[in-house]
């Protein structure tokens, strides 16, 4: 099947959402794109995560709320295949966010785990499509979606 959405969420602080990138593929070509800066909680930014994914607090303090977002993501996800570099983190950053807002994961009708491309090639994102020639740049949110999506149709043919 090559109908899937492929997301990635970088984050400021712990599961804190600071920005996320979804690309939707039907019959294994990209039919939409969406991406949006997302302001964590108090507008908290860890150092660290924003060495590694460039976001500041600077660059969200007027990106909207998770909250604001969520219905976009429920109508991108919701019942489909999904597929993430790291399953794993990304799962569970978007079933914390959603719990903080008192949301039931269970309403997105997904599976308890999605598709990984990490699992499938075994190496970071950007050594996988490095190899693999697929533009990326690396930790940009829609940008590390759209290259797990082409990397998951590589490992589909």
């Amino acid at each position: 099947m090559k109908d899937f959405v492929a997301i990635d969420f970088e984050t400021a602080v712990k599961h804190h959402i600071s920005a996320v990138g979804i690309v939707s593929f039907k019959h294994g070509k990209i039919v939409e794109e969406y991406y949006s800066l997302v302001q964590p909680p108090k507008n908290k930014h860890n150092f660290h995560n924003t060495r590694v994914n460039g976001i500041s607090a600077k660059d969200t303090k007027d990106a909207p709320f998770f909250s604001a977002i969520y219905p976009e993501i429920k109508k991108r996800l919701q019942g489909k295949i999904v597929v993430a570099h790291n399953e794993p983190f990304d799962r569970n950053v978007l079933a914390k966010s959603m719990k903080d807002l008192d949301i039931d994961y269970s309403e997105l009708n997904l599976p308890d785990r999605w598709e990984c491309t990490y699992k499938m090639y075994g190496s970071a994102l950007n050594i996988c499509c490095e190899e693999h020639n697929i533009d990326l740049d690396h930790h940009e949110a829609l940008s590390d979606a759209r290259a797990c999506g082409e990397l998951y149709l590589k490992q589909l043919e």
